[in-house]
């Protein structure tokens, strides 16, 4: 009897122990008849190939799912943060540690959600400067829903790559929250200088102000913004020309950013993907950007002697790095400048030299305002290389050589005239001036004629002695009419002294 009691009063302890860890288990959570000590957070419409971090920063002690009441503590290393004055604003400390939310009187969901935003970006920089460690990594996961599992219970702040702040949330013990941030992306542009439109390509001559503009449609959350300009060898970056601009989502103009928001880099560049230049934008500025917002970045360059004649032409990229080391799709544009073959001939095809040009733009009487200075820029093959002037001073006008062929490179989509001012010895100079046409694609057209060339030819003739009086048959008769001139003279005298005698 007495073992059966004892047997007995062992297993009522057993019980009530059991009955304790069902209402508060070692993390202070209940739900139903079961214990749960670990949750999850699942993000959906998470953006591919970014980052996601989670930090912990409240312990949930204990919760009632019916009554709707948490108990939370700061976890140690974020326990000074959220007694801060700076969080003051939103979280308040009892004088057990409990932690609640700082209400506002009034306060509706949207301006409570706005205040956590803020709460969440203050949280983000003080984990940045403190070198918080976060409870969770998702390192640029290939998928569209990330799961953080085997969570302590708490309250969490998701960060995402794409922006400052994915979520605030608490386990309890699952929780899934909604990426409200996306991508932002860049939009390149070039100017014609003809007519003025944007667009992907353009013409220019070698000399010419090229201008650009980047557009980039920036989106919530906007953290770490860095322009990335890369241009190729023929274009020379104007460093003083960049302005940045800002068209709010919510307005149909534009207002100019002052140079206090962004700064302007040429060195100390990235060595991995070397650009040209970077606009690194401020947080104070980024944190104003809101969805959509637009901010369009102009600049120049100028087309310089070492730019690349037709083919793929010259090449200017830009792309956008945010975040966490993220970046947009790369944009670019194409700026071409083109070249006019000649080959000056005689007879059948025959290359003669010593011919001299000058070349004019858009004015086929050949005035000196229009005329465009050219420098000797080496050979390709039998073509004597000239290029548009990019110093000041007198030039030489173009001469053929032995080969009669030379090219004038670095031209712009235009009309130009060729004139020959000086023709070789024994030929005769062009009477007028040769009309040779550049399309935007680059094809040539001379004097109107609807066929494309890919060498514009000059022809020059030359003539024979033409027929002059004193020729040698003239001169002959001269010779024999002096000759009976004389006899006559002599007879005459004679026939005058036989009279005399």
């Amino acid at each position: 009897m007495k073992l059966i009691k004892k047997i007995a009063t062992i297993m009522l302890s057993v019980m009530m122990v059991l009955g304790m860890a069902s209402v508060v288990n070692a993390d202070g959570t209940e739900s139903g008849t079961s214990t749960v000590n670990t949750g999850k957070i699942t993000i959906n419409k998470a953006i591919a190939g970014q980052t996601y971090r989670i930090y912990k920063i409240l312990e949930l002690e204990s919760y009632d799912t019916t009554t709707e009441n948490y108990a939370y503590k700061a976890t140690s290393a974020w326990e000074s943060f959220i007694e801060s004055t700076e969080a003051a604003a939103y979280f308040k400390t009892d004088s057990n540690g409990g932690v609640t939310w700082n209400a506002v009187s009034g306060e509706t969901e949207e301006q409570k959600a706005t205040r956590a935003a803020e709460f969440a970006k203050k949280a983000l920089e003080y984990a940045e400067k403190n070198n918080i460690s976060n409870a969770g990594f998702s390192d640029r996961q290939n998928v569209t829903t990330v799961t953080f599992d085997n969570l302590s219970l708490g309250y969490y702040l998701v960060d995402s790559s794409v922006g400052a702040l994915c979520g605030l949330t608490t386990t309890n013990p699952t929780a899934t929250i909604q990426e409200k941030n996306d991508v932002p992306s860049v939009d390149k542009k070039v100017q014609e200088d003809s007519t003025n439109a944007w667009g992907d390509s353009n013409t220019a001559d070698i000399g010419q102000t090229v201008n650009f503009q980047t557009t980039i449609t920036a989106q919530p959350g906007a953290q770490n913004y860095v322009l990335h300009d890369k241009m190729d060898l023929g274009l020379t970056f104007n460093t003083n020309s960049v302005q940045v601009k800002l068209k709010k989502n919510t307005e149909t103009t534009e207002s100019v950013v002052a140079a206090s928001n962004y700064e302007v880099k040429t060195n100390g560049l990235e060595s991995t993907d070397p650009c040209t230049f970077h606009v690194e934008f401020k947080k104070e500025f980024c944190d104003t950007l809101a969805a959509n917002d637009q901010i369009i970045v102009t600049y120049s360059a100028i087309l310089n002697e070492n730019a690349v004649i037709a083919g793929a032409g010259n090449v200017n990229e830009t792309w956008l790095k945010y975040g966490d080391n993220s970046e947009t799709t790369h944009d670019a544009t194409t700026t071409k400048t083109y070249s006019i073959p000649v080959f000056k001939y005689t007879g059948s095809n025959t290359a003669l030299a010593d011919a001299v040009f000058e070349l004019y733009r858009n004015d086929k009487n050949c005035t000196a305002q229009n005329k465009i200075n050219l420098a000797i820029n080496g050979k390709d093959g039998e073509y004597d290389i000239y290029r548009i002037a990019t110093a000041t001073g007198t030039t030489p006008p173009v001469k053929t050589s032995s080969t009669g062929k030379f090219k004038i490179c670095g031209l712009d989509a235009d009309t130009y005239y060729l004139k020959e001012i000086e023709a070789p010895k024994g030929y005769n100079k062009l009477s007028a001036p040769i009309k040779v046409a550049i399309s935007e694609e680059g094809n040539i057209t001379v004097n109107d004629v609807a066929l494309t060339v890919t060498e514009v030819k000059v022809l020059n003739n030359t003539g024979t002695i033409l027929p002059t009086t004193g020729g040698n048959g003239t001169s002959l008769i001269y010779f024999l009419g002096a000759v009976l001139a004389l006899v006559s003279g002599v007879v005459l005298i004679t026939k005058q002294r036989m009279k005399n005698s």
